[in-house]
């Protein structure tokens, strides 16, 4: 009980080397054997977050260090996971605050710091990346400094340390080095900065137990499991507590079954845990995020924690097309709003509802990748399902109509510069500020509607050829600023249900891009292609070549296609229009027309005008 702990999240933007610190920091603690064979981000344990290469789940881990159990949680760096963070937060007495010496503070940067330095918290500044070509490390800490003072800290939290790091290589300082040379030999530099700088977690011990829940894990053999940090009291094994929703919610008795700690990536059970230990525990069933574990005699309930409201929405119905039922295990709406309401118990950040229209569901959350993350999850399970257009949030603010503003940030080649800002201008987009770095790139940041950026990330990848980096936050609600350009190119539409065939798709080449490969089944209203002009176009997909008895040159024999476009889930659902949908199972990608019919369509069509 008496055991020193210190309790820290690793904080940073995305790709400035969370995940990979924290493999370090586990390493050289001693957490690993020296017989072990470790992966590397070995935090990143979900398929999608390794095939990705981003942290979607906050983490719990710990390490040791000069007798000293320090707790340490990895944070996704996307605002979408903005719960996740905010979570995180809850648990901890201070941030490690990683910045990429050649990037320099990024948008998701500014908004994980705005969220620790509201709660008080003090942080460390590492310059990650110090051995990267065109590092820049003094005018990182000088733009975390602006960065901190323009975000209202403190001048306690303005004197922050500052670590200079190579995550990858596994080394730290406290001094700058020359450049090229080997600043530091491990992480000790690091370890001993959170130990002098990070409050040392507690709390009284002699108090009312206080316990918020912050995560959510499950085991076959346990059931739920709740994660949170003892703030005051004793939480002992078999203890029979009381389990508050906030201060005036519901509330109800429970037992705790049994106490783990984290110690490395393992978890190992104890008896009993006191004041500022962040603990695992399992018996109470109905246990949810944000609730309070306190003491039946003396009840000490804290507020339900606080999640920034979702900016998007997206309804999400089952599968109707022709080919539904092939693939998938659940196909009821039934099955699916099972699934979603066991998504809500963890993933605090959504928001889901029924609509009035049968079998669809609207789904709110902080952004495209948070839900299309969720869509694919479910997808691997075995779930089919249908998806519309994503739509932002409006709200009436003062009588008038408000939309949500992001802020972007593009780091671009200069020979693209043109294109991009004409593009961003046409989403109503304007510049706030621009910054050559002077070696060939430029760094952009504007204000744009947060309807502008649905569908521009495959636009700005053609624009930049791959080599631009963009990345965009919540920044507030604004007035509508009037209407957006949508989709500049009409779709071919199959008229026929059937099978396509390589005949078709050369008849078809010179009209546009296809989304589909030869033998793939297409069914009437399903989209087959991008027309190469502004119009729909329905086309026989299914045509085959006609056979007769005359022999003519082989010349029509080498059909021609062009390469199909790769169809991924975020593709199509930035791809749609509202009368369009995506069409998700275990195994495809399709997209479709809301209504199959031409005529159907063209009603549709009528009463929308």
């Amino acid at each position: 009980m008496s055991k020193q702990i210190r309790n820290i999240a690793i904080i940073a933007h995305v790709d400035h080397g969370k995940t990979t610190m924290v493999d370090q920091l586990l390493r050289q603690s001693g957490t690993f054997a020296a017989h072990e064979k470790v992966v590397d981000t070995v935090m990143d344990n979900n398929a999608i977050e390794r095939e990705r290469g981003i942290t979607i789940l906050a983490k719990n881990c710990a390490a040791s260090w000069k007798g000293t159990h320090i707790n340490i949680l990895d944070t996704p760096g996307h605002a979408d996971f903005g719960g996740e963070v905010e979570r995180a937060l809850s648990m901890v007495d201070g941030v490690v605050l990683l910045i990429d010496a050649q990037e320099g503070p990024m948008p998701q940067t500014r908004f994980v710091t705005k969220k620790a330095l509201a709660l008080g918290l003090k942080p460390i500044v590492v310059v990650n990346k110090v051995d990267k070509p065109g590092a820049n490390p003094d005018k990182v800490v000088n733009a975390a400094f602006d960065l901190f003072d323009k975000l209202g800290a403190t001048d306690e939290q303005l004197d922050f340390p500052v670590v200079y790091a190579s995550g990858i290589n596994g080394w730290s300082a406290l001094e700058q080095g020359q450049p090229g040379e080997q600043w530091g030999p491990d992480m000790s530099a690091l370890f001993d900065t959170v130990l002098s700088h990070v409050p040392v977690a507690g709390g009284d011990a002699a108090a009312p137990l206080q316990l918020q829940i912050s995560a959510l894990d499950y085991s076959t053999f346990v059931g739920r499991i709740g994660v949170g940090r003892i703030n005051s009291g004793v939480l002992h094994a078999g203890q029979d507590v009381l389990v508050m929703h906030g201060v005036d919610g519901d509330s109800y008795k429970g037992r705790v079954n049994q106490i783990h700690q984290f110690q490395g990536l393992d978890r190992v059970q104890v008896s009993e845990a006191g004041p500022g230990e962040i603990v695992l525990i399992n018996g109470i069933e109905n246990v949810g995020i944000g609730e309070t574990i306190t003491d039946p005699a003396k009840p000490n309930p804290l507020p339900m924690l606080k999640i920034d409201e979702p900016t998007l929405t997206m309804n999400l119905g089952v599968n109707t097309s022709p080919l539904a039922g092939r693939e998938g295990k659940f196909v009821t709406s039934r099955q699916i709003w099972d699934r979603l309401q066991k998504e809500l118990r963890s993933n605090v950040a959504l928001r889901v509802k029924e609509t009035a229209e049968d079998g669809v569901f609207e789904l709110a959350g902080r952004g495209e990748l948070h839900l299309t993350i969720l869509l694919e999850e479910m997808r691997r399970e075995g779930y089919e399902m249908a998806v519309g257009k994503p739509r932002v949030v409006f709200k009436e603010i003062d009588g008038e109509r408000c939309e949500p503003i992001e802020l972007v940030t593009a780091d671009i080649e200069e020979g693209h510069q043109g294109g991009v800002m004409q593009a961003l201008g046409e989403r109503k987009g304007e510049l706030v500020n621009m910054e050559p770095d002077g070696r060939g790139r430029v760094r952009l940041e504007y204000r744009i509607p947060a309807r502008g950026l649905i569908g521009f990330t495959n636009e700005f990848l053609n624009l930049t050829r791959g080599s631009g980096l963009i990345s965009n936050i919540f920044d507030g609600y604004e007035p509508h600023r009037g209407d957006i350009g949508g989709r500049k190119n009409g779709v071919l539409i199959s008229m026929d249900d059937g099978e396509i065939f390589t005949y078709a798709l050369g008849k078809l080449d010179d009209r546009g891009r296809m989304f589909v490969r030869a033998n793939d089944p297409v069914y009437e209203g399903m989209i087959v292609g991008v027309h190469n002009r502004d119009n729909d176009l329905v086309v026989n997909a299914t045509r085959t070549k006609q056979l007769t008895n005359f022999r003519v040159s082989g010349k029509e024999d080498a059909i021609k296609i062009t390469p199909p476009i790769d169809l991924t889930l975020e593709y199509g659902v930035e791809f749609i229009e509202d009368d369009e949908l995506v069409e998700i199972t275990p195994k495809s990608i399709r997209l479709r027309k809301r209504h199959l019919k031409e005529h159907e369509r063209k009603r549709a069509s009528r009463d929308g005008a």
